[in-house]
């Protein structure tokens, strides 16, 4: 799908159950049912293991900082005031009615009646206030979820089930934001605690309650028996089916695919291109695809710093790679080729594959245009006595090893137009203080926020001041005034023909600006056991929900 579509804006949206009549944003589906195919009626019981590849969160409450990880695991015990359907419509979860201002600049929220937090406080208007004050709370350190409220100038208690938010600007992606794990809502009583023991075990509304976290190896959930507030698309009421699951931490991909074959584990993340082939003629193992929103996996080059302060340069990169070859032989076609700033999921990415091109020739002619016009002994280019040598940190808990060997093939073919990359491969904390000293020319760093406004975070000059975690989006470090307008009217207009054509002209400016490189979606596969009936991936970030699921042997 490649189009959107908004409803006038004074429109409420019903209660869950009933026709929605407002969609803020419709467009492609991120997620869906996986595992429907698994006729049957529902078994209650069970513990579900699932096994992840990704970091193991240092705090399982997602407003502090605010990365996927946090989101895989808080999608089962937290939820937020909306979601999203299958056809991409802004659907109830927590939020039964919704209603925006004339001019924009607030919003009036009702909260569905009588659901109550874990701990037994009620969920109300006040305690989604004290949420919103929790992200936006330096001490809170939260990165996603403070970028995605940064425009709530304050929040009004209007009664028992009813807010009102007052803006500093129009926000077209308000609700996009509501519908992310990273500002779910949590007991007001529980955010009172100590920021360890919230981190510990934070307490929500959500199907499952967090009952123990060893770390490094576990967090064990069990099923909340008093659950009753499904988002408006699931597939049943009251609590959910499995009894609990068991969130083990297993970093090796090959180690996760081996206990996934034994039936040690019944799902796992992160799998390797090479596992999910072998799975297609596997009758015992399904998969799920179920690719992020918000921006595309991409190179970022950091525009702040030599060499690619010089846009012939970056240029000069982006053809001396050969993407489409690495892609090709080391992901076994479960992933294609991008073009685009944004997911292929968001209706309003713009691709120019002309842009993206190898072309060695190429390169070396803008390089010797750039007067990089000598090599040393070892075939790299030199200019001023200095080597054209880029830091390339790498996440060893984001990038997957089929990724690495990507990242290995373009080091090589971009030597041989005289680039020397250095691939440093770092744990999650490291690579966070790489990214914060400025020490990269190059990096891939993944973001996922549902809806196009992921342009402004990423983009916007604004975004080049860190969070209060210390986390900054814009790692291209771009700073223009013309790319900054469009990303700010996009971001407050609500018209969707003008929306739309604001932010492709932002994109056309960011590639051909040279400014990222893109690789290909945010990669999302989940393997899992012919057993498993019900999963699905959620249709706002993509992360698995058990909600639904359930063990038929």
């Amino acid at each position: 799908m490649s189009f959107a579509f908004r409803t006038p804006r004074r429109a409420a949206v019903a209660a869950a159950g009933a026709a929605a009549a407002v969609v803020l944003l419709a467009g492609c589906s991120a997620g869906g049912t996986g595992s429907e195919e698994n006729a049957g009626e529902p078994v209650s019981g069970g513990n579900l293991v699932y096994a992840t590849g990704d970091a193991e969160p240092t705090c399982l409450d997602p407003h502090v900082g605010g990365n996927y990880p946090q989101a895989l695991a808080a999608s089962q015990y937290l939820e937020p005031l909306v979601s999203k359907n299958d056809d991409g419509e802004i659907i109830p979860w927590l939020a039964s009615e919704w209603q925006e201002s004339e001019d924009g600049l607030s919003w009036t929220f009702t909260l569905r009646e009588g659901v109550q937090f874990t701990d037994g406080t009620p969920l109300n208007a006040e305690a989604v206030k004290a949420n919103i004050e929790h992200v936006q709370d330096p001490e809170t350190a939260s990165s996603t979820g403070y970028l995605a409220l940064q425009k709530i100038e304050s929040v009004e208690v209007i009664d028992e089930l009813t807010l009102k938010l007052n803006l500093k600007a129009a926000d077209s992606a308000l609700l996009e934001s509501f519908s992310m794990p990273w500002v779910a809502i949590q007991s007001p009583t529980a955010l009172e605690r100590s920021q360890e023991e919230n981190c510990a075990a934070p307490v929500g509304t959500g199907p499952f309650i967090v009952e123990k976290w060893v770390k490094q190896d576990s967090i064990t959930m069990v099923r909340n028996e008093n659950y009753n507030s499904p988002p408006a698309d699931a597939a049943h009421e009251g609590p959910a089916y499995l009894e609990s699951i068991t969130w083990k931490f297993i970093p090796e991909s090959a180690t996760r695919y081996a206990a996934l074959q034994a039936g040690e584990v019944h799902v796992i993340d992160n799998a390797q291109p090479d596992s999910i082939a072998a799975a297609e003629n596997n009758d015992v193992i399904k998969h799920l695809d179920a690719p992020r929103p918000g921006a595309s996996n991409r190179l970022e080059l950091n525009t702040s710093k030599a060499p690619f302060n010089d846009p012939l340069v970056r240029e000069a990169f982006v053809r001396a790679v050969n993407v489409n070859d690495g892609v090709s032989s080391l992901f076994f076609g479960t992933a294609e080729r991008s073009y685009s700033p944004l997911s292929s999921v968001e209706p309003l990415g713009y691709s120019d594959e002309s842009l993206f091109g190898y072309d060695p020739a190429e390169a070396n002619r803008l390089l010797d245009e750039a007067g990089w016009t000598e090599r040393d002994t070892e075939g790299y280019r030199v200019k001023d006595g200095e080597r054209l040598s880029l830091e390339f940190p790498v996440s060893t808990n984001q990038s997957i090893p089929a990724e690495q060997s990507l990242f290995e093939q373009l080091q090589a073919t971009a030597k041989e137009a005289g680039f020397e990359i250095k691939l440093n491969l770092l744990d999650l904390s490291s690579w966070y203080g790489a990214l914060a000293e400025n020490d990269y020319n190059l990096v891939s760093a993944p973001y996922t926020k549902v809806g196009p406004d992921v342009l402004r975070i990423l983009f916007h000059s604004d975004s080049t001041v860190p969070a209060p975690s210390g986390y900054f989006a814009n790692l291209s470090q771009v700073k223009l005034d013309e790319l900054d307008e469009l990303l700010t009217k996009g971001s407050e207009t609500s018209d969707p023909a003008e929306r739309a054509a604001l932010y492709e002209e932002a994109q056309k400016i960011v590639l051909e600006g040279y400014y990222i490189l893109p690789l290909y979606d945010q990669q999302n596969h989940f393997l899992y056991r012919s057993e498993v009936s019900g999963l699905r991936a959620l249709p706002t970030v993509s992360t698995p929900t058990f909600y639904d699921a359930w063990l038929n042997s």
